[in-house]
Parts: C-alpha cells; structure tokens; sequence
C-alpha cells in the first residue's frame, strides 16, 4: 500500500496549523492592547469549548483513559494551551509580532532534541539539515535590522523599552519550550486518542485552569468599551488557537515523526512574520524576506520522498 499521499496530507496539516498558530500569534497583540490577558484567555476557551461540544463524547472503539493518559492530557493543556498562550500573548504585547517570530523559529530545533530526549526517536541528517535551514534564515532575519518595537514607555512604566523587550523575549522563549513539550506529549497521546477528542479534553483543561482568574477580571472590566472588530477578532482567534490547529497537528502527528513534525513549526514565525507585515505595518526589508525564504527551504528539505529500496 502506497502511504505517500497519506504522508503528503499529514504535512499539509502541519503546515497550516503553525501558519494559523503563527497568525494568531501576531493577531494577539491589538487583542491583548483591548483586553486583559487572563480574560482574553479564558474566553478564548469558553468560545472553542462551545463550539466543540459535541467532541467531548468519547467514541465507541476509543480505550477507556488511563491515569497516564490522563496526566498526559493534564500536562498538554497545562504546558501547550494555558502556559503557552499566556507567554505568548504577553511576550507579545511587549515587542512585535515580528520580533516573536525570530524567537519562536527556535521550536524545530527545540522539539528535536525533545524528542530524541523523550521520545527515544532517531534524528537523522536531513531533519538536522532541516533544522539548520530554519536556524540560519531566522539568524539572518534577527541580524538584518531590528524589528518595530512595542509600546512606548509611559511615565508612569516602571521598565523602560529595552527592559520591556527583554523580558517580552523571555516570555517568548518560554512560550518556546511550551509549544516544543506540546508536540512531545501529543505525539504520545495520538497513539491511544483520536484528534478530535484530544482536542476538547485539553480545551476543557485550559478553561479550568483560566475559570478563577478569568472570572476576578471579568467582574471588573467594562466589556462595553470593547470595539466590535476586537470581538470578531477574539473569535477567529478563539476557534483557530482551540479548534482549528489543535486537531490539524494531531492529525498530521499520527502519521508523521514528532522530530520531523518539529520542522513545520517554521511556518509559525514566518507566518507571524508576514500578518506583522501585511495586517500590523511592522517594518520588514529585503534580507529579512530572504530569510524567510531559507526557512522554507528547510521544510522543502524535510518533507521531499525518501528513496525507497528495491
């Protein structure tokens, strides 16, 4: 049987997951100027666990959970959907979405060693190629100049720009490691849970832990001067970050090794890059295009057919 298109689809979801991660990723700075971010997150929870309801219903031929599994679950929505977003959101609200794409382009490299660590999975040269092709085009795009910076200093902030940007990059960074422990553990979980239902149980699990602060924040915040272009936007942002992406990277998993599913996590900076560019009006030249173009090419090397023996 010829596995190759069911390889090529894998990639496909992937790919367009960390396009929509990386979107979302640029798109949380006006979000995260007009709401508070424990609120945004806990309503970016509510709204993709209404919609996905329907996928909480465990399925016939699905195994009962075990307490692994179980903490496994806990451990995804704890590292990859509530940390995550909370870093990200932040670290972005203080540099650019630019600047979280230079940062965030470090995941490929981070989940292979995760991987090759946890995992027990083999790294061969063309991922490590691969790797090296994402590492070096990001370079190039951090040397090339700097990036839009965030929001200016007030009188009243008690950290000027560069301590601002400092700890947006350690925010960033660790938003890094989270997203890199995200696909370690959901390789783990694709093998015994579908998609689908991995989804919603790590979505529940996030609206859980945002519910007690979500909740303080709400009872203080006057959501009438909200504009309603941050509503529609809280919503694409909602369903992409809980629904869309989640259940496109797990599909793409079941196929593909965690270490080379690593790899398309580039799409996630260049893409955070491109809607700074395009949709925020942050700044970006020519070297910093040919960057991104030596990221892709590392994908292209990660993704191109095997030779298969006779």
């Amino acid at each position: 049987m010829n596995t190759a298109p069911n390889r090529l689809l894998a990639y496909a979801c992937l790919a367009l997951s960390m396009s929509l991660v990386g979107s979302y990723v640029a798109l949380s700075k006006p979000l995260a100027a007009a709401l508070p971010v424990f609120l945004l997150a806990w309503m970016r929870f509510g709204i993709g666990g209404l919609a996905m309801l329907h996928w909480l219903k465990k399925p016939a031929n699905e195994p009962p959970l075990t307490p692994k599994t179980r903490r496994l679950l806990f451990l995804e929505s704890f590292l990859g959907n509530f940390l995550f977003t909370l870093c990200m959101i932040y670290g972005v609200s203080l540099t650019s979405a630019v600047s979280a794409g230079v940062i965030m382009a470090s995941i490929p490299a981070v989940v292979a060693l995760m991987s090759w660590a946890f995992l027990r999975e083999r790294i061969g040269l063309r991922i490590w190629g691969a790797i090296a092709f994402a590492a070096f085009g990001i370079a190039l795009l951090a040397l090339s100049g700097p990036a839009q910076p965030g929001a200016a200093t007030s009188p009243q902030d008690p950290l000027p720009v560069s301590g601002k940007a400092l700890l947006g990059h350690l925010l960033l960074f660790g938003a890094v490691l989270c997203e890199a422990a995200y696909s370690i553990i959901g390789k783990q979980l694709t093998q015994t849970l579908g998609p689908k239902r991995i989804t919603s149980l790590i979505n529940l699990w996030g609206f859980a832990l945002s519910t007690p602060m979500g909740l303080y924040v709400a009872w203080h915040f006057e959501f009438t001067a909200v504009p309603w272009n941050i509503w529609l936007l809280l919503i694409f942002y909602a369903l992409a970050a809980c629904i869309w992406t989640v259940w496109l990277w797990m599909t793409g998993l079941k196929v593909v090794p965690a270490a080379q599913g690593g790899v398309f996590t580039v799409m996630l900076p260049i893409s955070a890059a491109l809607v700074g560019v395009f949709v925020l009006g942050e700044s970006l030249g020519g070297p910093q295009w040919l960057a991104l173009g030596i990221a892709l090419a590392g994908v292209l090397l990660a993704t191109l057919p095997r030779r298969q023996p006779r």
